[in-house]
């Protein structure tokens, strides 16, 4: 029986009677890849569009078997990371951590990751930390957000369609700006306004509901007081987006 390689991380799983003089290397090899399964770190730099990570067999420098993979680089468009759904063995079932330092308020590009064959991206906010768990079969899982960053957004942005876990610092200085939510949602998701010019009063932030209730209504919310900051949490399809804090 000829060797062959583990789901998950392709770790070489050496038959009876095969690899003479060779099982020091590979075992040395295996378990280099089990300690970056458990501690590796992976610094990827993003321009635009998709970059697949590696679980290629046996091999311990494949950027796709790191614990936790740092994104960085100025975006020039939008730009997604694919983690394989299977490897030679099976099904590659990765835990894993994604930290977003990438640089692309400018022009609203967005970053997301997945695993391949998953039709839609799990979406990364602005300098956020999160959780991931790929199962195998097309489905990435997002399990939580270790840290959340905040995004800096003003006219330039404007209209900017955030994100669930957005923390958006408001600059109105110059002329109104228009938030656009998700077109969908899961109950406990949360986006985060807050009035970083003290102008809401002057120029109003509008937050366009995109298809989903916002406080039991299905139209927009504007916000216009001066210094306002509020977390909109969704709750269920009838109230949409409510208030879990709201200072004004």
């Amino acid at each position: 029986m000829a060797s062959s390689y583990s789901t998950d991380l392709s770790i070489e799983l050496v038959a009876t009677g095969e690899k003479a003089g060779l099982w020091g290397t590979i075992q040395n090899t295996n378990l280099q890849i089990l300690q970056t399964a458990a501690s590796g770190y992976e610094v990827l730099t993003l321009t635009t569009g998709n970059v697949n990570l590696s679980l290629a067999d046996g091999d311990a420098t494949a950027n796709g078997k790191n614990i936790f993979i740092k994104l960085t680089g100025t975006l020039a468009g939008n730009a997604t990371v694919t983690m394989p759904a299977i490897t030679s063995g099976g099904n590659a079932n990765r835990v894993f951590f994604i930290k977003d330092e990438t640089v692309r308020t400018t022009n609203n590009y967005t970053l997301g990751v997945l695993t391949t064959g998953q039709a839609t991206a799990t979406p990364v906010p602005v300098g956020s930390s999160l959780l991931l768990v790929s199962n195998g079969v097309n489905t990435l899982t997002f399990v939580g957000m270790m840290q959340k960053g905040y995004n800096s957004i003003d006219d330039n942005n404007s209209p900017y369609l955030a994100i669930a876990g957005d923390q958006l610092i408001i600059s109105t200085t110059n002329n109104p700006v228009t938030v656009t939510l998700p077109a969908a949602a899961t109950v406990g998701d949360e986006i985060v306004v807050i009035d970083g010019s003290n102008t809401f009063g002057s120029n109003n932030c509008t937050l366009a509901n995109n298809g989903l209730n916002i406080l039991g209504a299905a139209s927009n919310l504007v916000l216009s007081t001066n210094r306002q900051a509020v977390t909109l949490v969704y709750v269920n399809a009838t109230q949409g987006w409510t208030y879990k804090t709201n200072t004004a």
